[in-house]
């Protein structure tokens, strides 16, 4: 009888904590924002300043489409930090390495010299292929990867792509799979400086700084401040996770689809319209000042 006192009240002493941890607020206006959305959706959102959160299906495992790169990005800043690589290593193309599509890279000649951080750059700013598959690689591979994605608490982040054991995961999910909440929990402890050490964290920043594609999410956020990010979309599933670092309240936020019934790629396709709002509502609801 004591034990079942126990445990009811230690569950009802968390359901408490994770109330006062939501924001209703915001919930309520963001599940207005997605309704009627056609396909399924996942969201988490974390005020960095009070810790308030929104949780929406964020603990649902979806595809990560090229938000798959920062995980590399982790694997290679282990390596970096061992000194297993350099970061202004030389490194020779090999047209094997070529990943067939529009990418920067594929178009190098065969043993063409290119530095590591060139090809680190291209994987984060433009979201290429060929030299996101090339740093996989370079980090161990999707196996490497997974394990420390595994080490540093992030039970769903996952390569499926070119890695023994996860076929049937990447038949599901693709390249890689996450979900909202470790997502944005994996930029968050970047920009706390968690993962590794000061520097590695603040080389990832750096890189993350730099995104091309900023016609979603990006484009409802001011260009003077300071914003962590990366986007991915298949034909199914569009995705972004961003870290703003607002100068009164730095948020993080991720959003992700899939079985999207609108697969077009235009400007107009419904989950992209969706992330712009979605960003927009964000920004305004927590920087109301600065607009």
């Amino acid at each position: 009888m004591k034990s079942t006192r126990l445990l009811l009240v230690l569950f009802f002493l968390c359901t408490i904590t994770q109330a006062q941890k939501t924001d209703q607020k915001l919930t309520a206006r963001i599940q207005q924002l997605i309704s009627g959305f056609k396909g399924d959706i996942g969201v988490y959102v974390k005020n960095l300043k009070t810790g308030k959160i929104v949780a929406i299906n964020a603990d649902t495992v979806f595809p990560t489409a090229s938000m798959v790169k920062v995980p590399i990005l982790v694997g290679i800043m282990d390596k970096l930090r061992t000194k297993e690589l350099t970061y202004h290593k030389e490194l020779i193309y090999k047209d094997s390495l070529l990943y067939a599509g529009v990418d920067i890279l594929g178009s190098y000649k065969n043993n063409e010299k290119v530095e590591l951080s060139k090809v680190l750059m291209l994987m984060l700013t433009t979201s290429d292929n060929t030299a996101s598959l090339w740093l996989q690689s370079l980090a161990g591979g999707g196996t490497r990867i997974n394990q420390l994605m595994d080490s540093l608490g992030f039970v769903h982040t996952r390569v499926n792509s070119r890695t023994p054991g996860r076929e049937s995961n990447r038949s599901i999910y693709g390249w890689g799979q996450t979900t909202p909440r470790e997502m944005a929990t994996l930029l968050e402890r970047i920009y706390k400086k968690e993962i590794f050490d000061d520097s590695s964290c603040i080389a990832m920043m750096r890189m993350l700084g730099r995104n091309y594609w900023d016609e979603e999410g990006l484009s409802q956020i001011p260009p003077t401040i300071e914003v962590f990010s990366k986007n991915g979309a298949v034909n199914a599933s569009r995705s972004e996770v961003m870290l703003v670092n607002a100068p009164h309240h730095p948020y993080v936020f991720c959003i992700i689809t899939k079985n999207n019934k609108d697969q077009s790629w235009g400007a107009g396709n419904e989950a992209w319209e969706l992330s712009r709002k979605l960003s927009k509502l964000l920004w305004q609801y927590f920087e109301p000042k600065i607009q």
